[in-house]
């Protein structure tokens, strides 16, 4: 059973014991702001509240005041509407409740309400109620067919060659070296060893604060993941330093690419190391009581990891010892036999040398791979690649020498260095959405394929292996459902202002911050899911449903699709839409307290 079946059973259950709203179509007769049926409880409404308060309050089966209870029509079939003076009836219509009469019993009522809905939650969800992920499958941004793709295309770096985490770890003692012995920062610096579990991808660091910290798509700071070097920072001490506000201004924060004046966005892999590289280095600092500037310290750092790259050491290191990096490259291997068997053309652009892909490709595919691609790009130098017209192709030789003459033509079987973009179209013709090009780098590799030329784009954002992993298990889908059961329950009762209601609330409220803590630690003590803060997804994860029409955890994912398969993307609701969220869906669909009052006044 799903999650969204699940939560349909406990919405069934609630309201069959008369404590939630059914979300079903409002009455005509209120201009659609009334939240109750049409029907003979919308007919007349009875002067005094004692008669009706035997049957419908706190301790009864229906809602008390504060909560008008919506009246279905399959109730009213149940129930055969009875003239006044009928038996039972007393001469009277029934009525519904409004909030202007208080329930005899507050406390009660609250803690009934939440002892239901919390044991429903747990009688409800099955174990393994989300074993229906699965980390192969290919998610939709958008629609894509795969049968109008004619062009597949290909960075090289964590999308035809995956690493191992070993790597990261190799970049950061080397780039600590470099900061202590050609940057002379002080030798202490060398005793923090790398730590693999505590950044996350797409977190932003405040360059001017020596902040490292998470941000929402609304461009607000999530609480509990602000980090000055391995110390969290206090929230409280958060607020001051931003001014009273969690909002990081769009002029401050990172550009298109990730690099603004004041915040930049960590959006790639290797950049991991970075951020651990900063923490550390920031940490040593404070401790020791040490003035620096933070400002400083994110420019030498930054050019310290660029020197690992620029002198060639990660290349070298992976040219090494191929089977300990490289990861699942037979799977790289079919992924290309499969679609060139298929008729597809492939192309690959990428910033890394020749030398090194090629040893990687022969490594994973053989030493025919380059049979399989009509062009390849070697030193590409995106993002620019995309943007500029000016660098010209230039072909390099068998020994890999560059060739002066000039390049009419893009040949299968012949290595190009750098170029643009401009070209590669004019001389290929492969334009719009019959090309599909895949990228882990959202800004590098993807954004200006899909903003400025039409191309389809699919992420490799290999975190989801372990998010769905996640995701999966029954203690987080149960701390999940209860937390959007609770969330709805006070959205829904915060009507009653009373200071023992207000009590209960800030208990509440308590426990919810306790569970949005537990679900967040599931995935990263420090920093939680690259996906989500709270209840927002993130930066990250609003640039990636931008820029990726689809994204998956590795290339082999498209293994398990036939290539004529139709992605279609799932439809949310949005929050003006049918109430299909669990919160709404335990508590009731009305989202607007005083609706019915709204409805008398019209």
């Amino acid at each position: 059973m799903s999650l969204k079946t699940a939560g349909a059973v406990l919405t069934r259950t609630l309201w069959a014991r008369g404590s939630g709203t059914p979300p079903v179509a409002r009455s005509s007769r209120v201009n659609g702001l009334s939240s109750t049926c049409s029907g003979g409880e919308q007919q007349g409404r009875e002067k005094t509240e004692a008669q009706s308060r035997g049957s419908d309050g706190p301790n009864g089966d229906g809602p008390p005041a504060g909560e008008p209870p919506h009246r279905c029509p399959s109730r009213d079939k149940k129930r055969p509407k009875e003239p006044a003076g009928a038996p039972g009836v007393s001469g009277v219509r029934r009525r519904s409740y409004t909030s202007t009469a208080a329930p005899a019993d507050l406390r009660s009522y609250f803690w009934t309400r939440y002892n239901d809905t919390k044991r429903l939650v747990h009688d409800l969800i099955p174990p393994g109620a989300c074993n229906l992920l699965n980390s192969s499958t290919i998610y939709a941004n958008n629609e894509v067919d795969l049968s109008e793709v004619d062009i597949y295309g290909f960075d090289y770096d964590y999308t035809l060659a995956l690493y191992s985490n070993a790597l990261n770890a190799l970049i950061y003692n080397t780039a600590r070296n470099f900061l202590i012995e050609h940057f002379k920062y002080p030798e202490g610096i060398r005793k923090y060893d790398y730590l693999p579990n505590f950044a996350v991808r797409g977190l932003h660091y405040d360059i001017q604060k020596g902040l490292l910290m998470k941000i929402d798509a609304f461009h607000y700071i999530q609480p509990g993941t602000v980090y000055r070097g391995l110390s969290p920072v206090p929230d409280e001490h958060v607020l001051e330093l931003f001014g009273g506000t969690y909002h990081i201004p769009l002029q401050q924060d990172s550009g298109f690419y990730g690099k603004g004046p004041k915040v930049k966005q960590f959006m790639d892999i290797f950049s991991i190391p970075e951020m651990t590289l900063l923490a550390v280095a920031n940490d040593f600092f404070i401790t020791n009581d040490i003035e620096y500037d933070p400002v400083h310290l994110f420019k030498d750092v930054s050019e310290a990891i660029g020197m690992v790259h620029l002198k060639g050491y990660m290349y070298k290191w992976i040219m090494q010892d191929l089977d300990k990096f490289i990861l699942r490259g037979e799977e790289t291997e079919a992924v290309l036999h499969r679609l060139v068997s298929h008729g597809k053309k492939l192309f690959l652009i990428t910033n890394s040398p020749f030398s090194f892909v090629d040893k990687g490709m022969t490594h994973m595919v053989g030493k025919d791979w380059r049979d399989f691609f009509d062009v390849v790009i070697v030193q590409a130098d995106k993002p620019h690649f995309f943007t500029d017209c000016i660098k010209p192709f230039r072909r390099l030789d068998g020994n890999g020498d560059l060739r002066w003459e000039k390049i009419k033509s893009l040949d299968k079987g012949q290595i190009y260095k750098q170029g643009n973009l401009f070209d590669f179209l004019r001389l290929t013709g492969w334009r719009g959405s019959k090309v599909l090009y895949f990228g882990d780098h959202l800004y590098s590799d993807l954004a200006d394929l899909m903003l400025r030329h039409g191309w389809r784009t699919a992420a490799i954002v290999p975190e989801l292996e372990q998010e769905t992993r996640v995701v999966s298990t029954s203690r987080y889908s149960l701390n999940l459902t209860w937390l959007q059961a609770l969330t709805g329950l006070m959205e829904r009762l915060q009507t009653y202002r009373d200071p023992e209601s207000k009590q209960i609330l800030q208990e509440w409220q308590k426990e919810r911050e306790e569970l949005r803590v537990m679900t967040k630690n599931m995935f990263n003590p420090q920093f939680g899911s690259i996906f989500r803060t709270c209840h927002n997804p993130t930066y990250f994860s609003r640039r990636l449903c931008r820029f990726s029409d689809v994204y998956m955890a590795s290339l082999s994912c498209l293994l398990n699709y036939d290539l004529s398969y139709i992605f279609y993307p799932r439809r949310t609701p949005l929050q003006h839409e049918a109430p299909l969220w669990m919160d709404q869906l335990c508590t009731g669909c009305m989202k607007t307290p005083f609706l019915e009052e709204m409805s008398h006044i019209r």
